[in-house]
């Protein structure tokens, strides 16, 4: 199988990385629009050959589109008017607005939604990382408007990465994803500002840091290029989720102010219980 990669970053990379040992296809085609990361893909080996967007189309049984969010909405229409019988498939974090730009496309049936659910808060071909989506989950969106065989290869390609699959409404993902993992980057975000206004000292920060506050913040590393747009495409469920994050933080605020010592005893212990679903 010939696949091509639209995107040569941390996922797509890593992908590659992946396809390659799973020895799922035997040549892989990488297309960027940044050529130093085409430079260096080629460099790393993690493509066999870079190409522009219609070549790297026309020889590719399957394409992936491993590029930030905003851009996938804009490319996909166009993508899909150059596919014949070849599958394409997206990784992006949020999937009802892109999969809202082409329900009534000619080509729909060809294409299958996804969001591996795995990330670091690196970017570019050298971030990419090997056995990277091991025993992590797939999730795959509006299954039934996808074609049985695009989708069986979007789930072969998944299974290579030795990850288990999730199905899922777009909508649905959204709603979850919010919850599970863009609120947890806007709150790194904003703990990492937090400290940066209070702390005027860079290296007590760096001295004093211990491993909790480090894993904590390390989000706050993550490029706005990706994150921005995921933020915008899937307002509404951040916005709801963030309200009830603020209304937690409310609490905590509060025992401190009231010196309710017991009730903040009940809100920690109410949290451990994450213990139970995050062993």
């Amino acid at each position: 199988m010939n696949i091509t990669i639209i995107g040569l970053g941390l996922i797509g990379g890593s992908m590659a990385i992946a396809l390659k040992a799973g020895k799922i296809c035997h040549h892989i085609t990488g297309v960027d629009s940044n050529t130093l990361h085409c430079e260096q893909a080629l460099q790393l080996g993690l493509v066999d050959e870079t190409a522009t967007l219609g070549a790297g189309i026309a020889i590719a049984d399957l394409i992936i589109i491993a590029i930030p969010v905003d851009k996938i909405s804009e490319i996909l229409p166009g993508v899909l008017d150059l596919v014949k019988m070849q599958v394409v498939m997206d990784v992006g974090s949020t999937k009802s607005v892109i999969c809202a730009q082409v329900t009534e496309h000619s080509n729909r049936k060809r294409f299958v939604a996804s969001h591996p659910m795995w990330g670091t808060e690196f970017s570019g071909p050298a971030a990419a990382v090997k056995a990277a989506f091991k025993n992590k989950a797939a999730v795959i969106c509006n299954k039934n408007e996808s074609a049985k065989d695009a989708l069986e290869m979007v789930e072969n390609v998944y299974r290579t990465l030795d990850m288990h699959l999730i199905y899922m409404n777009a909508e649905e993902h959204d709603v979850h994803a919010a919850y599970v993992s863009h609120v947890s980057h806007i709150t790194s975000f904003a703990l990492a500002n937090t400290v940066l206004a209070k702390e005027k000292e860079d290296d007590k920060i760096f001295e004093l840091a211990s491993g909790g506050f480090e894993s904590t913040v390390r989000l706050a590393k993550s490029n706005p290029l990706m994150w921005v747009p995921i933020l915008q495409q899937n307002r509404e469920n951040v916005l709801d989720v963030l309200n009830e994050h603020i209304s937690q933080l409310n609490k905590f605020k509060s025992c401190l102010e009231n010196e309710n010592y017991e009730y903040l005893t009940t809100l920690i212990q109410e949290a451990n219980t994450i213990r139970k679903i995050l062993k």
